[in-house]
């Protein structure tokens, strides 16, 4: 009987562990309202794509998104405006390239009450990450605003850039040493714009001239990751650049580390 009553708790213990490493999964959730790209597919219908989770084609984030899985987090989208209880559930939250009137005849700017509503969010813990672009493919007045209230900014400007792919080494960057990138010691990263900080953020990762090209900051008992750029879309990381550079490895170490914050930011 004592063994059988043994093999009982272990088994409930078994269990109650496994419910414990649910309840405590990640949802990391990509914003499908601020960017909602849309385009006519093979068989004719009108289809969302670009930075999405299900999109396996080069535009896709898929394997970003496989990157989080394996981080032990869920995935998630929002295809509506954010708000305290759109966001309720969500560790972290991703707004990639927000739409400008050349992507989509009637893009969804992030307004005050947006702005008003995230940094709430964040606040009690959430994390954020804002993925812009060159300033010639993202909308980045509101996307400032936005920024602004956690003490970065975009910058106008055009750094790392590389001809028609054909000058690899233009883009770049070395990250070995940085604490962020535990297995990347080389990344691509083409055509970003800057980042300029003040408090509480601060440079995470600064490019060969010394211009910020990933900043984070503190923000109540949340976080805020800006990058200068989407960056972990498959065309750059799915193996078809040069060995040396590692942009898939980055996508695991950068997925591990926001998860990690978010573990952190609510306990």
């Amino acid at each position: 009987m004592k063994i059988k009553r043994l093999l009982i708790f272990a088994i409930s213990a078994g269990f109650m562990l496994f419910d414990q490493h649910i309840a405590t999964a990640q949802t990391v959730t990509l914003d499908y309202y601020f960017n909602h790209e849309v385009h006519k597919a093979a068989s004719g219908t009108i289809e969302r794509y670009h930075y999405t989770w299900e999109d396996n084609s080069n535009s896709g984030f898929s394997i970003f998104g496989e990157a989080f899985a394996r981080a032990g987090a869920r995935l998630d989208t929002l295809g509506s405006a954010p708000t305290a209880g759109n966001l309720k559930g969500s560790d972290i939250y991703i707004i990639v390239d927000p739409d400008t009137k050349k992507e989509s005849p009637n893009p969804n700017y992030i307004q005050s009450n947006d702005i008003t509503e995230i940094a709430a969010w964040v606040n009690a813990g959430g994390v954020l990450v804002m993925m812009a672009n060159d300033s010639a493919n993202v909308e980045l007045p509101h996307f400032n605003n936005l920024a602004a209230k956690f003490g970065m900014h975009f910058n106008d400007d055009l750094q790392n850039h590389v001809l028609n792919d054909q000058y690899f080494e233009d883009g770049a960057v070395v990250t070995t040493g940085n604490p962020m990138f535990k297995t990347a010691h080389k990344i691509f990263m083409k055509d970003v714009c800057s980042i300029a900080t003040k408090y509480p953020a601060e440079a995470a990762l600064k490019n060969s001239s010394g211009a910020t090209i990933i900043a984070i900051a503190k923000y109540g008992k949340g976080t805020v990751f800006a990058v200068g750029d989407p960056w972990f879309y498959n065309e750059y990381t799915n193996g078809r650049l040069p060995k040396d550079f590692e942009n898939d490895k980055a996508a695991t170490d950068v997925a591990e580390w926001l998860v990690k914050q978010a573990n952190a930011n609510r306990h």
